[in-house]
């Protein structure tokens, strides 16, 4: 007899508890529901997504902006351009050191030229 009640008690707490999991992830945004997770993170980040002028931009805005372009990279894309003036496409961009048709594939849609 206490084991039946015990573990009658133990199905409602379960219910309750399956209940209450249900009713929190209801709550939640309708993202969630409406793409997976890494989607949402896609259009997220293509939303946020910075584009940079590599003819005016310092290091720290061209490493944070670019995938691929760490801050040793962007620095002499600086000094590149300082030495030989503004980039006039962005094929000249691969004539600094460390970057190539890759890194530049990538953040095509980031660079402008203006």
């Amino acid at each position: 007899m206490l084991k039946q009640r015990l573990k009658n008690r133990l199905n409602k707490s379960k219910k309750i508890l399956w209940i209450g999991a249900s009713l929190i992830a209801l709550c939640g945004s309708s993202v969630v529901f409406s793409a997976p997770a890494d989607q949402g993170r896609a259009l997220v980040s293509e939303q946020t997504q910075q584009q940079v002028n590599i003819n005016s931009a310092s290091a720290s805005e061209l490493a944070a902006s670019l995938k691929g372009i760490g801050i040793k990279t962007a620095q002499a894309i600086v000094a590149y351009r300082d030495a030989n003036g503004a980039f006039q496409s962005l094929d000249a961009l691969m004539m600094v050191k460390g970057v190539g048709s890759k890194t530049i594939k990538k953040n095509m849609q980031r660079i402008t030229l203006e």
